[in-house]
Order: structure tokens, then C-alpha cells, then sequence
């Protein structure tokens, strides 16, 4: 098994990065005939998506036909619409629209990707086109096991949304076994159960096998890709695009044992993620960095803008045009010993009850309950002219012991290490609390007690909360009557910082349908496509649904797969 270029070799296709959009690409090309492989510069494949939630967005699937969920191709379209505004591309999203079905059935027919439906909403199911659910589907849990020795080049998932290496399935069934282990009989035999298995894979595999979401997908897409025999080169990063008679002709790599030439008689695929640790760009894009404030992202490291680089470097076109540059994240920042952090994204916790999130001055900003890209733009507005952009997650003791707060569990995990460590801060009182946080003291107290009144009755007259299907889905349906309205009243009382984070970047390299890369007079720059991150989003810097980065990066792959392989829509070359 090589890992390894060890030598100048020639193929139909190369695709340089190894995440979703990549592996979509390779696999199809592939299967339709075209020799290919995929260098990634990292020593494991798997991307961003091996982070991800491994949800794809894609009106009309078929997961969603037959669980009797009704949507049109009219509907999606008016939808996509009102959520890009002035950025709306008729060809793109149309194509988009019309080829996700087709996607979903030949990947799960063709390969070993397969998936399950979620009760997602679109992000704003009030916004004329949006639905109650089923546009979003998620990767089937995997037994990374079938890897055999490639599973030690996987990328693990993210450290901080695992419990001791652990990943729970998309129930969170197994969430709520493990916090009622001491409680229920029935849960503490699970969680024995669950616990002795995963220290059995690790003692055998070195990490835990069973995974879902986001690593579920990158390892069925390579999974699918060694069954081609598509070999993944790792450690091999791209140095330079190629170019012979006008056309990119390969790509200069670094191999096993030196620069070799990789040669793609029919294209090579930019797929590298996007520039989401890309400091000199994101000094353009991001406007919290140019006034001196912090970005967290929890976006791999590698993703450092080298696609869209060497893409430039030969004519390609990647301004900075979006509103908001990039899926926006609130993240904390997690100490994990020896002075490093890791980003947790808060994904769950505002929305439960009970939780709230202020600024600096002590008041509320938006809707906590909205989707993480919202409240993350709401954030950004807000902290204007500001030094710090930053907002406080506060709560009291019942709340935190029955949800936990970012990446401090719910009872029975003791709180005290989270303490001791900074992550959190304690307070006998609201104003306690202020005075270790910065927070303003009397304006924290008014916040608090204006929210409360009406909270008791489950009402939130400021922001709304609760108003919309998908504020409800991540709260707490045991909760009246308003899932995501609870108030704050019993200490002591508990704050977390959040400042701004992101999933990858929105803006990208410009590109036809087919993928391929434009340049700044709107030519196509022949031989060199884009996918993925790398490529500017069809969502012109929104964010309408869960998975409206791996659902496009997923279709255009196809798309851009397909026609390297030389076939039409019709299916002849």
C-alpha cells in the first residue's frame, strides 16, 4: 500500500484534498471511467468533513419521498431565492436542485455511502419556500474497521464533541444514557456495555471504530475509494500547478522521496477546504480581525488557503465578495493542558432553556434559539466598533446540571475542573458573577430579571424565541410550554465566553457549473476545476439548512466528476 507518490506518473484526474467535494469527484470520475488520484498534504485524509456533522442538504431526496414528506422543485427554488438575495445564480442553484436526488441515489447505489433522514428544518421555515423538515440527510453510522490498515490515516473527529474518544449516534440516545447512568438501571447497563466495547476497539484499533456524522461520511467516501482502487496520497502537498500549451497539464508534489510531477490529461481538481486558517485572507474577509478581536476556528489547521492559492497563481479568481465570508460558528475555548485550547462549537446548548447569551454591557443581542451562523452574524453586529468581539453564555445551577454548558457535561460530571481551569466562571449572585466576567453588573441584573418574567410563561416578547420549528427542534420538548424558554433564577449562577469561530469559508475560487475555474475576466481557465469549499458557495454567504456545505460540495463533486469522465447529463460522453 502506498501512501506515497515515488515516482512521476500520469492519470486522467488529480484532486488535491481529500474531504467530501474530493472523494465525491475522485469516486465518480472513477466510476465513470477515468483514472484518478487524490494527494492530500496532511497525514490523514478526511478534511474538514471528518469534523463535520456529516448532514448534507437536498431538496427532494429520497429519504424524505418515502417518510411522506412533500416538496417541490418550485418550493426549493423560491427558498434558495429569498435566502441569497442579490448572489442568486439560477444555473447553479437549478442544477443544484435538479442533480441532489440523482446524487443520493448513485452514491448509495454505486458505493458504500448510505443515509439516513433527519426531522431538520430548513434554518428559517417561516421564509417563504422553507420547510418543516426533510431537505437535510446525515451519513449512516460506519464501522471504520473495514479501513483495515488506511484506518490509521482517517482523521479522528473532533476532540472536544467526543466523550473519551467516544461518538454518540444522531438520537443522542446514547448522550442520555450516559447522563442517567447513575440514575436508571437500564442506562448504567448501557453505558457498561457501551464503555467496555470502545475500550475494546481502541485496545485493538488504537481509537474507537464506531462512528457517525461527519467521520461517518469521510470514511465511507474513502472506504469507496480504495474499493476503486483510487490510491489517497498523504503527506503529499501540491507545490505548484502545471501548465503546458495554455492548459493545466499536472501538479509539482512532494513525494516519498522528493518533488515528483503528477501529469491529469483531463483536469485537475482544486479541493482543499477553503482558507478558513488562512491569516493574510482572513485579515480581508473578516472584519473582527481587522479591528485587533479574536477567531477560533475548529476547522482542521491544514486548511490554510493552498488550493485557492495555486489556483490564483495561474489566473483563477477568488474575491472577497460575500457579506459573511464564511459559515459562521460561536465557539469557546476549551484549555487542554500545556498552555493549547481546543474550539468547542455550540451546537446545542442555546437553545435549551433556561440559557441566555449578552454582551459585554449585559444585555441580550438576539435570538439564542436561531442556528449558529445567525446568531454568529447577530454577534458580529452587535460588537461593531468594538475591540472584542465576544458575548457570555449565562445560566444557574439547575440549568447547567440538567443541559451542561458547551463542553461542561450535565450531572453527574462535576463542574469543579471546568472551574478551576477558567473555562467557566461561578457566582453566588448575578453581580458575583459580572465582576469576574467584566460583565456590566446592573445591566446583567435588569437583562436578567426582564427576561424572566415573561420566561416563566414560556415568553420571550424581545427575540421571539421559540417562534419557529427549527428554534424547537435542538430545545427541550419536555419543556412548556416553550421548549426554549426557561428562566434564570436559582444560584448560583455560571457563565461561558463565546467568541467567533467558523465551519469553512463561503467565498471562493469563481467557476462554471461544471466546476470549471474562472478567471478575473470570467474565462475559463481550461483544465484546472474547483470543488467544495475552494469553490464560492451557491449560498452567497447565508446559511438557509444543516448541511448546505456538504450537500453542494457533494453535487457539484458529481457534477464536476461526470463531466471529467466525459459524460452529459444524458449519461453519453
Amino acid at each position: 500500500m502506498r501512501t506515497k507518490p515515488d515516482q512521476n506518473e500520469t492519470y486522467d484526474v488529480i484532486v488535491i484534498g481529500s474531504g467530501a467535494s474530493g472523494l465525491a469527484t475522485a469516486i465518480t470520475a472513477k466510476k465513470h471511467g477515468a483514472s484518478v488520484v487524490v494527494i492530500e498534504k496532511e497525514p490523514v485524509f478526511g478534511g474538514t468533513t471528518a469534523f463535520s456533522g456529516g448532514v448534507l442538504w437536498v431538496p427532494m431526496n429520497r429519504h424524505a419521498r418515502e417518510a411522506g414528506v412533500s416538496d417541490t422543485r418550485e418550493a426549493a427554488i423560491q427558498y434558495m431565492k429569498e435566502e441569497t438575495g442579490n448572489f442568486y445564480n439560477a444555473d447553479m442553484v437549478e442544477t443544484f436542485i435538479d442533480t441532489g436526488p440523482e446524487m443520493i441515489d448513485w452514491f448509495e447505489r454505486e458505493t458504500e455511502v448510505k443515509f439516513i433522514p433527519t426531522l431538520y428544518p430548513d434554518y428559517h421555515p417561516d421564509v417563504p419556500g422553507g420547510v418543516d423538515v426533510g431537505r437535510s440527510v446525515l451519513a449512516a453510522p460506519f464501522d471504520t474497521s473495514s479501513l483495515g490498515e488506511n484506518l490509521k490515516r482517517l482523521r479522528p473527529p473532533l476532540a472536544t464533541i467526543t466523550f473519551m474518544g467516544m461518538m454518540f449516534n444522531s438520537s443522542n440516545a446514547d448522550i442520555k444514557h450516559f447522563f442517567n447512568a447513575t440514575k436508571s438501571a437500564r442506562s448504567f447497563a448501557y453505558v457498561t456495555k457501551r464503555m467496555a466495547k470502545h475500550f475494546a476497539e481502541v485496545a485493538k484499533h488504537g481509537r474507537g471504530v464506531q462512528v457517525t456524522s461527519g467521520n461517518a461520511l469521510a470514511a465511507r467516501l474513502a472506504k469507496s475509494a480504495f474499493d476503486l482502487a483510487i490510491e489517497i496520497f498523504t503527506d503529499t502537498p501540491a507545490k505548484e500547478l502545471l501548465v503546458s500549451d495554455g492548459k493545466i497539464s499536472g501538479v509539482r508534489v512532494a513525494g516519498a522521496a522528493g518533488d515528483v510531477t503528477l501529469t491529469a490529461r483531463k483536469g485537475v481538481v482544486i479541493a482543499t477546504g477553503g482558507f478558513a486558517h488562512d491569516v493574510e485572507k482572513l485579515k480581508q474577509a473578516y472584519p473582527h480581525l481587522r479591528r485587533g478581536g479574536e477567531h477560533f476556528s475548529p476547522v482542521p489547521e491544514g486548511n490554510t488557503g493552498d488550493g485557492i492559492r495555486l489556483a490564483e497563481a495561474v489566473g483563477g479568481h477568488a474575491p472577497i465578495e460575500f457579506n459573511d465570508t464564511s459559515a459562521w460558528m460561536p465557539v469557546s475555548k476549551v484549555p487542554m493542558g500545556k498552555g493549547k485550547f481546543g474550539a468547542f462549537p455550540h451546537l446545542l446548548d442555546r437553545y435549551k432553556p433556561g440559557i441566555i447569551a449578552v454582551l459585554k454591557s449585559g444585555k441580550r443581542f438576539t435570538n439564542e434559539s436561531e442556528s449558529y451562523h445567525d446568531v454568529g452574524a447577530a454577534l458580529m453586529r452587535a460588537c461593531e466598533g468594538q475591540t472584542e468581539t465576544a458575548a457570555w453564555l449565562i445560566c444557574d445551577h439547575p440549568t447547567i446540571r440538567k443541559y451542561g454548558l458547551g463542553y461542561a457535561k450535565p450531572a453527574p460530571v462535576p463542574l469543579a475542573k471546568y472551574i478551576a481551569n477558567g473555562y467557566l466562571q461561578k457566582g453566588a449572585t448575578l453581580a458575583e458573577l459580572a465582576a469576574k466576567t467584566g460583565i456590566d453588573p446592573k445591566e446583567l441584573e435588569a437583562t436578567v430579571v426582564a427576561y424572566n418574567g415573561p420566561a416563566e410563561r414560556g415568553e420571550d416578547p424581545q427575540f421571539g424565541r421559540g417562534k419557529t420549528s427549527f428554534n424547537r427542534y435542538l430545545a427541550d420538548p419536555d419543556h412548556k410550554p416553550n421548549p426554549c424558554v426557561g428562566p434564570i433564577q436559582k444560584g448560583p449562577f455560571y457563565a461561558l465566553k463565546i467568541i467567533m469561530g467558523d465551519l469553512g469559508t463561503f467565498d471562493g475560487l469563481r467557476t462554471t457549473v461544471s466546476g470549471q475555474v474562472l478567471n478575473e475576466a470570467g474565462a475559463p481557465i481550461e483544465g484546472l476545476f474547483a470543488v467544495g469549499n475552494d469553490r464560492a458557495s451557491i449560498m452567497g454567504g447565508n446559511y438557509p439548512g444543516a448541511g448546505i456545505t456538504l450537500g453542494p460540495a457533494m453535487v457539484f463533486g458529481y457534477i464536476t466528476g461526470r463531466h471529467l469522465a466525459g459524460i452529459t447529463k444524458g449519461g453519453a460522453a
